[in-house]
């Protein structure tokens, strides 16, 4: 896997992965930036969201579970002192449809975070990680 950033004006950054898509990134304006994009950490959080998202969407449907929508909603905290590693994260899913079974929800969300989302592994070394879900009956 590769990727290339590059400065683009202050403190502006232009990423791009190995897949060809392209992303901006910037800092906040009380450290110089332009908020021309998201922040570097926000990126990492979203990409937990989206490795889990992925590996639970994954599993429910291999499991024959009826989701017509999900949303995973991560709320994290940083140490204060460089580096400011995220110390604690919590992910909150939460699925809709009609009939979901809790228990493949609870065991997929599971899966993902012990031994499939790459992300979740990385991230669990530094940061206390916590899971919760909500259905939505459909």
């Amino acid at each position: 896997m590769k990727a290339t950033i590059t400065l683009q004006e202050g403190s502006t950054f232009e990423g791009v992965a190995g897949s060809g898509h392209r992303v901006t990134m910037d800092v906040a304006p009380e450290v110089g930036g332009r908020n021309l994009g998201l922040r570097p950490m926000e990126m990492v959080l979203l990409g937990l969201g989206g490795c889990t998202a992925i590996d639970v969407l994954h599993m429910l449907r291999k499991g024959r579970q009826p989701i017509t929508d999900m949303r995973v909603e991560l709320d994290a905290e940083r140490a204060d002192d460089a580096p400011k590693v995220f110390t604690r994260i919590h992910v909150h899913f939460v699925l809709t449809g009609a009939g979901l079974d809790p228990h493949k929800i609870e065991r997929a969300i599971k899966l993902s975070a012990t031994k499939y989302c790459s992300a979740s592994m990385m991230l669990n070394k530094t940061a206390e990680m916590t899971h919760d879900f909500e259905i939505v009956e459909q």
